[in-house]
């Protein structure tokens, strides 16, 4: 089987730290499309609509590998199409995201909650990898793992792509040993230590992950570090990696993790609220390195505000606003 080469670097530059949509011309064995723009408007008149596709046509934002494209041009499978995305307007996260290492390979940031990893979905500049790429000036950063977006703490980013690789293969070998920190109930009917095992799946487009039966994909250990009132602090031990693993199996122990707009029942937040972050922390990041062998190991900066409430400095809170909530590079 012919492998296909590597597409071409973009001749687009980044915008707000994300990188333009690539499109490829694919086979066209029929011939129903005359020309590129034939395409480009089966393709996006659903949903953008052939009005509008014109329109990009008209002011050079579709581009080919020699320049603003027409649309006139015969269409030819294969060929590379670059153009950036309108971004709808995003509720800025007021909160900044801390460094807690930077090197020649990779980034260890301190996310708040609120901040989605990645681009997904409706939250594509103000997430951490687009703020990273813009005030560190890093426009080939990319994520080595996602850390869910309600949930703070420590995610690693790789500076160079051919870095990429080796890091993800650590979280993927599960050979990095992550360590949360949780707020939630206390019951002392709850055994604790326990190691937690069951199989959870999540579907594309439903906000809740669900366990069924069947072989186990997930296990965690949970602790008791200690306990104030009907409060307990939670050390969690994930061994494996799913969506929504540690809120799932807090709350399958009947101990749901506070301020979860998910789990026991999901709720609909108002997504302009920051005032009751889930009270989960992506604690500590320990691994060997891939590149040069060396123990790594990082600590969160960040305290989960039910258990110990930040005092506030004297010249403003410590993790507020960013000059207006939103930075750009």
């Amino acid at each position: 089987m012919r492998r296909r080469s590597p597409a071409p670097p973009a001749p687009l530059p980044q915008r707000d730290g994300i990188d333009p949509v690539r499109v490829r011309l694919p086979a066209d064995p029929d011939g129903v499309w005359g020309t590129v723009r034939e395409h480009l408007v089966h393709r996006f008149q659903g949903a953008i609509g052939a009005q509008r596709v014109d329109a990009m046509l008209g002011a050079g934002r579709f581009v080919g590998t020699g320049g603003a494209l027409s649309g006139t041009e015969p269409y030819e499978p294969g060929r590379y199409v670059w153009f950036h995305r309108d971004f709808a307007p995003e509720v800025p996260v007021p909160f900044e995201v801390r460094i807690v290492h930077r090197d020649e390979r990779i980034v260890i940031a301190d996310k708040p909650h609120f901040l989605a990893t990645t681009p997904r979905g409706r939250h594509i500049t103000e997430t951490a990898l687009a703020r990273l790429r813009r005030e560190l000036e890093l426009p080939a950063l990319q994520p080595a793992h996602r850390l869910d977006r309600l949930t703070a703490g420590l995610a690693l980013f790789v500076v160079r792509p051919g870095d990429r690789g080796a890091y993800q293969g650590l979280f993927g070998g599960r050979r990095v040993r992550k360590e949360y920190e949780a707020v939630a109930p206390y019951d002392e009917a709850v055994a604790l230590p326990v190691t937690v095992r069951s199989r959870i799946v999540k579907e594309r487009g439903v906000m809740a992950a669900r366990e069924e039966a069947g072989a186990a994909n997930a296990e965690s250990r949970i602790e008791l570090v200690e306990r104030r009132g009907g409060l307990g602090r939670y050390r969690l031990l994930p061994a494996t990696g799913r969506t929504h693993q540690l809120r799932v199996h807090m709350n399958r122990l009947g101990l749901p993790i506070l301020h979860d707009p998910v789990y026991p029942v999901v709720g609909d937040p108002d997504p302009d609220d920051f005032s009751a972050p889930l009270q989960l922390l992506a604690k500590v990041l320990e691994f060997t390195d891939p590149v040069d062998g060396r123990t790594r190991r990082f600590e969160s900066g960040r305290r989960l505000a039910a258990w110990d409430p930040a005092p506030v400095p004297r010249d403003g809170p410590r993790d507020g606003p960013r000059d207006g909530g939103r930075r750009r590079g």
